[in-house]
């Protein structure tokens, strides 16, 4: 009998280089709720996917749309990377010019060596501050979900008034205390290797990581299962579990980028859009609603969706910030 956990790590190695072939080439097509092609059908605005050098590694990313239209940055979470916009990119690139990079050691990007390049919040947040130098970015709207929001506020924070816009999809502005997070709290406080292996035992599994994906969703059916086993099998590159561990250790040390965060939130009031799933297991309702007690004005649609709510909900996403951004920018 076959089970999730008899998956090996050469059959998703080799699945993970099929999704990267049939995902780059695929042309889906996408509609709105009325059944109606949106413009992303519109060959004029493909995505390409681009590298270019930062610090000696190359970093991958995947670019459409029109320059000189306003920018939109998109920001992965955990494990992922920025496959998980594909759909995004084509429903925004008919009127923006969107980026979605990879983080060193995630995706498509480089993995320099731990013991040169320490992997930290703060050297993500290094290197994308670099990247959006270095393709000519100037002034951005920033999309941020998971470990998007702790390596681009590094980036906001660093460039005052270049950030246009705020798009939070179950992103963090606040410390919480998720059940999720509980395995993680002797690592946290020892950083043992004992602590360490019992994380990689738990995190770094197939079943963690294809939770992130179905867990509060209402009908799993639409979730493509290529997307947590492309997220996996990622994993499974020379050094890329251990950069995850480094990153999930760091995660104790965002308190102060948090409240820095939010300072400059609540003096500066950028236009900000919440479209989070509401059912998340990481970072609930209440905690995505917390963004009003910095940004009062903050437009907040919760969609019955779970953490990775682009896997189910990226028409409706996509909707809320075509409505939004043609408000504010």
């Amino acid at each position: 009998m076959i089970t999730r956990r008899s998956f090996t790590t050469s059959f998703l190695a080799g699945a993970a280089a099929m999704v990267v072939t049939s995902t780059t080439s695929a042309k889906t097509q996408s509609a709105n709720q009325d059944g109606k092609p949106s413009l992303a059908d519109d060959p004029a605005f493909p995505t390409r996917y681009r590298t270019v050098d930062i610090d000696g590694a190359s970093i991958f990313y995947r670019e459409a749309g029109t320059p000189g239209a306003p920018v939109v940055l998109l920001l992965p979470g955990w494990p992922s990377s920025s496959a998980m916009f594909r759909d995004l990119i084509r429903e925004l690139s008919a009127n923006y010019h969107v980026f979605a990079p990879d983080y060193p050691g995630f995706g498509n990007s480089d993995i320099p060596d731990r013991s040169h390049a320490p992997y930290t919040f703060d050297a993500l947040g290094e290197a994308i501050g670099k990247f959006v130098d270095k393709v000519g970015i100037n002034q951005y709207v920033m999309y941020a979900t998971d470990f998007g929001g702790l390596v681009g506020y590094r980036v906001m924070l660093k460039t005052p008034q270049r950030m246009k816009a705020l798009v939070a999809q179950n992103n963090p502005l606040f410390l919480g205390a998720s059940p999720w997070f509980g395995p993680l709290v002797p690592y946290w406080k020892d950083g043992t290797t004992e602590s360490r292996e019992k994380v990689r035992q738990h995190y770094l599994t197939l079943d963690v990581i294809r939770d992130l994906y179905l867990v509060g969703v209402r009908d799993t059916s639409l979730i493509d299962p290529e997307q947590w086993q492309l997220d996996y099998a990622s994993l499974q590159r020379p050094g890329a579990a251990d950069i995850s561990l480094d990153l999930l250790y760091d995660i104790r040390t965002n308190g102060p980028a948090l409240k820095s965060a939010q300072d400059y939130l609540r003096a500066q009031k950028p236009p900000t859009l919440v479209v989070s799933g509401k059912n998340d297991i990481l970072f609930p309702a209440e905690s995505q609603l917390r963004y009003r007690e910095v940004v009062p004005n903050a437009e907040t649609h919760l969609t019955d969706s779970g953490h990775c709510a682009l896997a189910d909900k990226s028409g409706e996403i996509a909707r809320r910030m075509h409505d939004f951004l043609g408000r504010v920018l």
